[in-house]
């Protein structure tokens, strides 16, 4: 009988054909580089419960990748016979095995008994984090371990990192013990189930779907759509449509936005629908310079990037917060000139306060502010205003000036290259052809930009290097808050000012 490891179960849980290929085509998988950075943050927080669980240092880390399996189990039935916490403490029993992120040890009735808790780096308990605890207890109890009570513990968003590497509050915890231990039979029938699908002698037959994605990204969706009918105007294309929508048409034959009735639609989708099918632009610039005429000249067009720590780094912030490390401001006089100011900080300090310092100066405090996508940029300035009691007043005042452009992008502009979509990156080259994202050299999307800085304030970063990627952020940025100037002139009709 084989042996199944909780990931194997969990990969039945979302998909028997996953299972399979995990373990008979695993050459197969790709991980996306959000599931990798996911992997990352997972052993972050773990790193960090076990500071949490073991203050006092006394616990003891089983390697697995240098004991192996077997030591790994044998190590940890030795270890269970001492009361001191234990991280990583290995099981295998009734055909599954599971490793356990905290073992911490307990007295019950007077002799020794354990407590584990599970650490997620979510910051809720997710549905499929109950199988895991399922499978976690099941295998604990069929080994002999005298598990007396078993919690997930997942990150508080709420926590404020206090400085000084203390972390205490960082995790909350949630008592799993009874729903766990009452799922016995459940567990035994998805180990039986695994050893049926793993031995089958072809993958299952499972169309590709929603499971691909939930709850987690699979590495295998590449391969498994690869002969998936590829539908010249997919259904997908039309904005504000649901997956579930998309699903049922889908059931009846329906992939294509040919084939989607109008009346099924709102005025945004048919129009989508009619230009992309006819190839055709929409824009309504009459419409469109009505929306800007209130906002004269001088103007500034202004883009953040961000940051964000699962375990928080700097004093004051918070788990996941967004904290802002750069900005680019163009600034459009009434005469058409325009000018160009940065922000950006890459010594490894917390950029909130110089942040927001360069931001109200850059601003000045006259003129429309033009943004894309406004909820975001008022949200980190109001945090921002929240922190720096004494900038309050001027940073909220930024946001009382702002304007959005993706509303009159959205309802006076469409083309067909957009595919349904008004994010910046396929509004930018669509109505100005010349200048592309995909033309800058190292960074060219948020999640590149977030990358680049982690590793620009990396102790071990060269000055050459660091250099390089600023140089590389700083173009990113700019062509952000340039490519809304280029958007307000052609929505503005402003044909006159040379750019």
């Amino acid at each position: 009988m084989r042996t199944f490891s909780k990931s194997k179960l969990m990969a039945l849980r979302q998909c028997p054909k996953r299972l399979w290929l995990e373990v008979n085509r695993p050459d197969l998988r790709e991980d996306s580089a959000a599931t990798q950075a996911s992997f990352q943050v997972g052993y972050q927080v773990g790193d960090i419960a076990q500071r949490i669980y073991d203050s006092e240092g006394r616990g003891t880390l089983i390697d697995i990748e240098s004991e192996g399996f077997n030591r790994a189990f044998e190590r940890s039935a030795e270890l269970l016979q001492y009361p001191q916490p234990i991280f990583e403490a290995g099981f295998s029993a009734s055909g599954a095995l599971a490793f356990a992120d905290v073992m911490l040890p307990l007295q019950k009735n007077g002799k020794l008994a354990w407590r584990m808790v599970e650490v997620k780096s979510s910051t809720s308990v997710k549905d499929y984090h109950r199988d895991d605890v399922a499978v976690q207890a099941f295998v604990a109890h069929a080994a002999g371990v005298q598990l007396e009570a078993i919690a997930l513990a997942h990150i508080d968003s709420s926590w404020v990192y206090p400085g000084n590497e203390d972390y205490r509050g960082l995790l909350k915890e949630n008592d799993l013990t009874s729903e766990a231990f009452s799922r016995v039979e459940e567990v035994k029938t998805w180990i039986a189930q695994a050893q049926g699908v793993v031995v089958e002698p072809s993958e299952p037959e499972l169309a590709t779907g929603d499971q691909c994605w939930a709850p987690f990204e699979c590495g295998f969706h590449e391969y498994c759509s690869r002969n998936d009918p590829k539908p010249e105007f997919p259904v997908s294309w039309l904005p504000r449509f649901s997956s579930a929508r998309v699903r049922e048409l889908a059931a009846n034959g329906v992939d294509d936005l040919r084939w989607v009735p109008d009346d099924q639609l709102n005025d945004r989708q048919r129009r989508v629908k009619e230009h992309t099918l006819a190839g055709t632009i929409f824009f309504d610039a009459a419409g469109a310079e009505a929306d800007l005429q209130p906002y004269p000249l001088p103007a500034y067009f202004l883009d953040f990037e961000t940051i964000q720590f699962a375990v928080p780094i700097w004093k004051g912030t918070r788990p996941y917060q967004q904290i802002p490390f750069q900005f680019s401001l163009h600034r459009l006089d009434a005469y058409g000139r325009l000018e160009q100011t940065a922000f950006l900080d890459l010594s490894g300090n917390d950029p909130s306060e110089e942040f927001s310092t360069a931001l109200v100066a850059a601003c000045d405090t006259e003129g429309p502010v033009f943004v894309y996508n406004a909820g975001f940029e008022t949200a980190r300035i109001r945090e921002l205003a929240e922190r720096y009691p004494r900038l309050s007043a001027s940073l909220l005042a930024i946001n009382d000036r702002i304007v959005d452009l993706l509303p009159i992008a959205r309802e006076r502009y469409y083309h067909p290259d957009q595919q349904g979509s008004w994010s910046i990156k396929k509004v930018l080259p669509a109505v100005v052809p010349e200048l592309r994202y995909d033309a800058l050299d190292g960074v060219q999307d948020g999640g590149m930009a977030m990358s680049a800085f982690l590793e620009g304030i990396h102790p071990c970063t060269s000055p050459a290097r660091k250099t390089e990627i600023e140089i590389q952020l700083l173009a990113y940025c700019e062509l952000d808050t340039y490519a809304m100037v280029r958007l307000w002139q052609v929505f503005s009709g402003r044909s006159d000012i040379r750019l």
